[in-house]
């Protein structure tokens, strides 16, 4: 059974961080490229992050540029979006991405 298993999401105040994870079964994870995606109520899903199949090339939405990182370690079948200076409009539901499969997603609030 596939599955990508989304945790870390909080409330946390500006300026803050926070780091998301994204463990991934039932299929092999080192061959798929991985994406993080965030969504608002009444808003598309919108792509923040992505990462290829071995780590060497990621790419950003302009909006996080400079702020998140994304990152993979294949051994542990686990992705990661390591957020900094978080912002209130970064508050969404962070989705982790892989081929067809979409996890649950985590909520971020950010507010002070």
């Amino acid at each position: 059974q596939v599955q990508l298993v989304e945790s870390g999401g909080d409330l946390v105040q500006p300026g803050g961080s926070l780091r998301l994870s994204c463990a991934a079964s039932g299929f092999t994870f080192r061959i798929y490229g991985i994406d993080w995606y965030r969504q608002v109520p009444g808003k598309e899903r919108e792509l923040v992050a992505a990462i290829n199949t071995s780590g060497s090339y990621t790419r950003y939405a302009d909006s996080v540029k400079g702020r998140f990182t994304i990152s993979r370690d294949n051994a542990k079948n686990t992705a990661y979006l390591q957020m900094n200076s978080l912002k209130p409009e970064d508050t969404a539901v962070y989705y982790c991405h892989a081929f067809s499969f979409w996890g649950q997603g985590t909520q971020v609030t950010v507010s002070s």
